[in-house]
C-alpha cells in the first residue's frame, strides 16, 4: 500500500506532555487544550505510545524525518522519557537520518540535558520575546511573577554548552513595539537564528473581536519592515549576519526553492500532529474533536498524512478571499496561515493582510538584488 501513498512522511510534532506546562503564560491558546482531556490533570505519553510514534514513523520509510518535541512543555516527561526516546529510534531506523527538535522553555534545562542534547545533536527552540521587559509581559509562572531570568539563564548555559539553539519570539501588542531592541538582544546574546511568531489570537468572551494582547495588523507591518532593514544591513557580513526564519524563506521563494516555512506553501497538512495519548490531527492549532485523524495505536501515519480528511484540511487553505486573486503578492504569502483568517462567514480575509502587504512592497527590491547576488556566489544547480 505505501507505494500508492505519494505525500512522504518528513516530519511529526510531538506533544508527550500536552498541553501541561510550568509557566502560564497570557497569549498561551494550547493551555486550554487540557479541555479536551478531561479524565486526568497531568497528561504524560506513556512508553507503549511512544515507541508506536518512532517506529510507525520511520517504518513511512523517507529517507529523512524531523521528530518535533514540544507542548506545553515537553521537558516535563523528564530526560529518561528522551533517552529512551533515542533509543527506539535506534531501534527502528532503517538507515534514515533522523533529527530531533526540542520546544522548551528551557525552565528544567540542566547540566545533565545540555550534555544530551549536545551528545545527540538535539536542535533546540528557546521560548524567548527579548529582553527582560518584553518577555515578562506575558511570559509568566502561575503566581504572576516574571520567567526571563531563569529562561534567559537556560538560554547562555546551552549556548556555552554547544547546542544549536533558535530563538522563538512570540510578537504581541507590546512587544511589537521595540524591532530594534529584539534583534540586537538577540544578536548580543549570540542568538543568531529567529523565529517571529505573530499572535493572533480571538477573545475568549467575544470571538469576532481580538484578543488584547493580539499584534495589531498595521503595527505588525512596521515592525516586519524595520526588522527587515536591520537583517538586511547584516546580510553582507558573515559574522554579524542573523537567519530570520521568514526572510530565509522569502529569499528561497525568490530563488525559485520550495520555502521552508508551512505558512508559504500552496496547501497545509504536510505533517502530523501526535498528541501525548497518541491521538493525531492535521496541524497543533488544529487540535479539535472534529479534527482528529485517528489515533497511532491503531492507525499507519503515512496512511493519515495522505488520507482524504488530511487532503481536505490541506486544500482549505486554497480558499482565499476574492481580493487576494488579483494580489501581486499571492504567490509568497499565499493567503498566509488559515488561521490567522479569524472573520467568520464569506469573508475569509487574513487579519493580517495589510502588514504582509505593507512589507512585501517594501522588502521586494531588496529580495530581487539579494537573489541575484545569492545566484552569483553560489549557482544554484
Amino acid at each position: 500500500m505505501k507505494k500508492h501513498l505519494k505525500k512522504p512522511l518528513k516530519s511529526v510534532l510531538i506533544k508527550p506532555a500536552g498541553p501541561d506546562c510550568n509557566l502560564r503564560c497570557t497569549y498561551c491558546f494550547y493551555l486550554r487544550k487540557t479541555s479536551m482531556f478531561p479524565k486526568t490533570k497531568k497528561h504524560a505519553m506513556t512508553q507503549e505510545t511512544m515507541r508506536a510514534v518512532v517506529r510507525k514513523a520511520l517504518e513511512a520509510e523517507s529517507e529523512d524525518i524531523y521528530f518535533g518535541w514540544q507542548g506545553g512543555e515537553p521537558t516535563l516527561m523528564g530526560l529518561d522519557f528522551f533517552r529512551k526516546v533515542v533509543e527506539a529510534q535506534m531501534e527502528y531506523g532503517k538507515g534514515q537520518t533522523v533529527c530531533n527538535g526540542l520546544q522548551t522553555n528551557g525552565l528544567l534545562i540542566d547540566d545533565d540535558w545540555i550534555d544530551f542534547l549536545d551528545q545527540y545533536k538535539f536542535l533546540v527552540g528557546i521560548s524567548l520575546d527579548g529582553p527582560q521587559h518584553i518577555h515578562d509581559k506575558y511570559r509568566k509562572f502561575a503566581e504572576g511573577t516574571g520567567s526571563w531570568e531563569k529562561v534567559f539563564d537556560s538560554a547562555r548555559r546551552m549556548l556555552d554548552g554547544r547546542i544549536a539553539v533558535n530563538a522563538l519570539c512570540v510578537v504581541n501588542d507590546y512587544s511589537v513595539r521595540f524591532p530594534d531592541e529584539i534583534y540586537s538582544f538577540f544578536k548580543e546574546a549570540g542568538l543568531r537564528h529567529m523565529q517571529f511568531i505573530p499572535c493572533v489570537e480571538k477573545n475568549q468572551a467575544n470571538p469576532s473581536k481580538m484578543a488584547d494582547y493580539s499584534v495589531p495588523a498595521n503595527k505588525y507591518g512596521d515592525f516586519l519592515c524595520r526588522l527587515f532593514d536591520l537583517w538586511c544591513a547584516d546580510f553582507e557580513s558573515e559574522s554579524s549576519r542573523g537567519s530570520i526564519r521568514f526572510f530565509d524563506s522569502i529569499l528561497l521563494s525568490y530563488l525559485g526553492t520550495n520555502p521552508a516555512d508551512c505558512t508559504m506553501q500552496p496547501s497545509c497538512g504536510n505533517y502530523l500532529l501526535v498528541e501525548h495519548n497518541g491521538d493525531v490531527f492535521p496541524c497543533d492549532f488544529y487540535v479539535e474533536h472534529s479534527m482528529k485523524l485517528g489515533n497511532v495505536s491503531r492507525d499507519n501515519l503515512l496512511e493519515m498524512l495522505n488520507s482524504k480528511a488530511q487532503r481536505n484540511f490541506g486544500l482549505k487553505k486554497a480558499n482565499i478571499h476574492s481580493m487576494c486573486n488579483s494580489c501581486q503578492w499571492l504567490k509568497l504569502c499565499r493567503g498566509g496561515c488559515p488561521r490567522e483568517r479569524l472573520v467568520g462567514g464569506k469573508d475569509l480575509s487574513n487579519h493580517l493582510c495589510s502588514a504582509y502587504r505593507k512589507f512585501f512592497e517594501h522588502s521586494s527590491g531588496r529580495f530581487t538584488s539579494l537573489s541575484d547576488q545569492v545566484r552569483k556566489q553560489t549557482p544554484l544547480t
